[in-house]
């Protein structure tokens, strides 16, 4: 299967809103299958939203599976948060920010402990799911870029500054090379 790209931070479709599915027919199966490809041939990658890749147009679906064996996939379809519970201030990076050029950048964001998900699997059945600890992460994560947000948007100013100054010398360390 086909991989695609994964943006990379400032890429400006990073920001871009997911558009809801309506059409869950083969064209979408095979966008589905994209996604669980590329995710699983990044090292390290516990999911991807559609946002994140070099897809157009860029749906509302997320893919999951931090699984040792890669054996548990989860696809998240126009998925929304309809409650929330307790808090957790994690470290959290992206596979969007950093990693092509192989500095990972963490910073801690507030995100609730446990959630209820509504939403529809990859064939557009609709289910509800209740996730806490780092599967409620990365579920939050993953709907933040879908709404066009990323991590580095939860922080102050200032940490933001100090990892994107980070960035910027590493981007430009590699240029010289």
């Amino acid at each position: 299967m086909a991989t695609v790209d994964i943006l990379q931070y400032p890429d400006k479709r990073l920001k871009r809103k997911a558009i809801r599915v309506t059409d869950f027919g083969d064209e979408f199966q095979h966008y589905v299958d994209t996604m669980f490809a590329t995710h699983y041939a990044a090292e390290n990658c516990a999911a991807l939203a559609a946002t994140q890749l070099d897809l157009a147009p860029a749906y509302h679906v997320t893919v999951i599976d931090f699984s040792a064996k890669h054996d548990q996939p989860l696809c998240i379809v126009n998925g929304e948060i309809i409650a929330r519970a307790g808090q957790q201030n994690e470290e959290e990076g992206c596979m969007s920010v950093g990693c092509d050029v192989d500095i990972y950048l963490h910073g801690r964001v507030k995100r609730s402990l446990e959630i209820t998900v509504r939403a529809q699997d990859r064939f557009g059945e609709p289910f509800e799911m209740q996730a806490e600890g780092y599967m409620a992460k990365c579920i939050q994560h993953e709907l933040d870029h879908l709404d066009g947000k990323i991590f580095l948007d939860h922080l102050s100013s200032l940490k933001r500054k100090i990892l994107e100054k980070k960035l910027n010398k590493e981007l430009r360390l590699r240029e010289t090379k």
